[in-house]
């Protein structure tokens, strides 16, 4: 399994986009940077988008994205929990923002909607895929995908403190989470929303009780103004925790 991190942070820039990643090139999780991060080819190369939640750094690019899928006449199913296709179609896939791909062309639409619920498995080809309710302030799915040879890994897309609890009977190979900012910002009301390096390194804590050893984690999700102040603060949960901790990047190439 071959993971490719499209966008690492949650502000965009010249040198930073929004969530996203791909495996294997075509299987994609979350959609903030699909449409700047892959060529034409490669966004016609993808066979599933999985969406975590209804934020906007993580479905943005759903709507372009249909576009060229409309154009090329190659319909893509979009997995996400109802609550995120509903946001989609009255929101952005609308008629008035932009076209109802879901509906054209009427006979093979572009866009097919998918709706996942928590804990229900299901099969993408080759891959199966596990959603499971994550912390955060809207609702919210992580997804465990699993490939030949059961080499896994567990996407949490945004969440706060809370997520080791749900996936201790899951023990992935790789979990890629998100760090959103320093622990400067780690009160009690952001913690349930998103993770800082301390909020991680006591929710590892918890997974490394319940497993014995941890895999590799890697952050996403980074504000980019702070993120020499993650990195160092991940540097030193990683020590403490004796853990493979690692900031992403755009264009970072993970290989399970």
């Amino acid at each position: 399994m071959q993971i490719k991190i499209l966008g690492a942070h949650n502000t965009e820039s010249a040198t930073s986009r929004l969530s996203g990643l791909v495996i294997d090139g075509v299987l994609a999780l979350d959609a903030g940077s699909l449409t700047s991060g892959l060529t034409i080819e490669e966004q016609l190369g993808l066979q599933a988008v999985l969406v975590t939640h209804r934020h906007y750094d993580h479905l943005r690019d759903i709507p372009a994205l249909g576009m060229t899928r409309y154009l090329n006449r190659k319909p893509l199913p979009v997995y996400a929990l109802r609550d995120v296709l509903d946001t989609l179609s009255a929101g952005l896939l609308n008629g008035e923002v932009y076209p109802r791909f879901t509906h054209r062309p009427p006979e093979n639409p572009a866009l097919v909607f998918m709706p996942v619920n928590p804990g229900v498995e299901f099969q993408i080809n080759s891959y199966r895929v596990l959603p499971v309710a994550m912390p955060h302030s809207v609702p919210s799915a992580g997804y465990l995908v699993t490939g030949g040879g059961g080499v896994s890994v567990f996407y949490t897309g945004d969440t706060g403190s809370g997520f080791a609890e749900m996936i201790t009977g899951i023990k992935p190979g790789l979990i890629i989470t998100e760090v959103t900012t320093p622990d400067r910002y780690g009160d009690d009301d952001w913690s349930t929303k998103h993770l800082t390096p301390a909020s991680l390194e006591a929710e590892l804590g918890i997974l490394k009780q319940a497993w014995g050893l941890l895999p590799a984690v890697v952050c996403v999700h980074m504000y980019a103004p702070f993120e020499a102040e993650i990195r160092r603060e991940l540097e030193q949960a990683a020590a403490r925790l004796g853990a493979d901790i690692r900031p992403a990047f755009e264009g970072m190439i993970i290989n399970l």
